[in-house]
């Protein structure tokens, strides 16, 4: 896939941490325009590509293969889980279901950030299991700082935390619980701490991202029927009077080499108060926005938007047509093997994909949001899968 889409990796549907890497190596500036600091995107898929562009340079086969790697230590990741908390077989079919998941094969190679979204979470579902397990100080802080680096990735993850804690509070009901949850929390706010300081200093304000239109985008009165004629969230159209964000006067300055002052934190305040608005004054519309949004995150099909990559091709062929007939007995496995998996393991997966699900409540509901977490399916899938096989081997025909 990586050589079929070799002419499309670097100039198509690029994320814009693209741009943040290529300014940071070119400019020493982690931002849309040379000396002008910005925090309008996570950070971690921002120097993810810093680290592959000033290392082998921007080319096709340097970011698809370093994103392969990556591909490649998320099914590792998710093997180990498996085969220490559920079964080698399971642990075997829920890391191929996941490495063969076709919208993954096509999108792994894109630069798009769910690479490492995936990746991440992964890593914070083994910390878990094993916190869950036992627990103590070291646990507890590799866990923290997991969490640390899965918001730096993805800032909708910022109240992850708190899900965890949940789960090791059913788990663990004793003094040390106070102990390690404080170490938790501890080496989260550390993992965090460099990148809001960061912020706080040369941007002006304490956040994760300063891109609170795009949450505002995805709650206001014109969101749901763009959403369902097949626009995104992108086609929304702005307040009257709404200045440039920092992405627009990026793309002004790459086009005329003109800076526009833009104030990313006010901007910040100011969108985060519309929504805060809207969710106020139209608690019905939004109510119908959370339906439709958790419709789009579950549906087995890619969502299809107006604009999207590779529209009319062979690509849209296999989101209507192959993507579902892959989830649909997925869902249909993974929903048997709640019952079969150890209830540890179902109640984690259950809690973290409900966070999912009420995250895009809040949000907005898209199949690169919720592929991310798809390993858990895969997993419990896989542990049906085994039981069937080990039946079979048996004699045995039903579950």
């Amino acid at each position: 896939m990586l050589a079929l889409e070799r002419d499309e990796i670097l100039v198509a549907y690029v994320d814009k941490s693209d741009t943040f890497a290529r300014t940071l190596v070119d400019h020493g500036t982690f931002g849309f325009i040379p000396g002008q600091p910005s925090a309008y995107t996570q950070p971690l898929y921002g120097h993810f590509l810093t680290a592959v562009y000033w290392w082998l340079g921007r080319e096709w086969w340097t970011a698809g293969g370093a994103q392969i790697l990556a591909a490649v230590a998320t099914a590792c990741v998710v093997l180990a889980i498996g085969r220490r908390f559920l079964s080698p077989a399971a642990g075997l079919a829920g890391a191929l279901l996941t490495t063969l998941h076709p919208y993954l094969v096509w999108h792994d190679v894109h630069l798009n950030r769910e690479i490492l979204d995936q990746l991440a979470a992964a890593v914070v579902i083994l910390l878990t299991l094993h916190a869950l397990e036992r627990l103590d100080v070291v646990r507890a802080g590799a866990l923290g700082a997991a969490l640390g680096v899965s918001i730096l990735g993805n800032a909708r993850l910022a109240l992850l935390p708190v899900a965890v804690l949940a789960l090791l509070a059913w788990r663990h009901r004793s003094r040390r619980l106070l102990g390690a949850a404080a170490v938790l929390v501890g080496a989260c706010a550390i993992t965090l701490l460099p990148w809001v300081a960061r912020n706080a200093s040369v941007v002006g304000c304490v956040a994760i991202t300063t891109d609170s239109r795009a949450l505002w985008k995805a709650n206001n009165l014109n969101t749901y029927d763009v959403l369902a004629r097949g626009d995104w969230i992108d086609q929304v159209p702005l307040p009257p009077g709404a200045p440039p964000s920092p992405q627009d006067a990026g793309a002004i300055y790459e086009e005329t080499g003109r800076i526009v002052p833009v104030d990313e934190c006010e901007q910040l305040d100011t969108y985060q108060e519309l929504v805060l608005e809207f969710w106020q004054e139209q608690p019905g519309e939004k109510a119908r926005l959370a339906g439709q949004a958790v419709g789009f995150l579950w549906q087995p099909s890619v969502m299809r938007t107006e604009g999207r990559s590779e529209q009319g091709g062979k690509v849209d062929s296999l989101r209507d047509w192959v993507e579902p007939l892959y989830m649909i007995p997925v869902y249909a496995l993974a929903l048997a093997g709640l019952a079969l998996a150890p209830r540890r393991f179902a109640v984690v997966a259950v809690t973290m994909l409900g966070y999912q699900t009420a995250v895009a409540m809040i949000f907005a509901g898209t199949t690169r949001y919720r592929v991310p977490w798809d390993f858990l399916l895969m997993l419990l899938a896989g542990v049906t899968l085994a039981r069937l096989l080990e039946r079979r081997r048996h004699g045995v025909t039903t579950i």
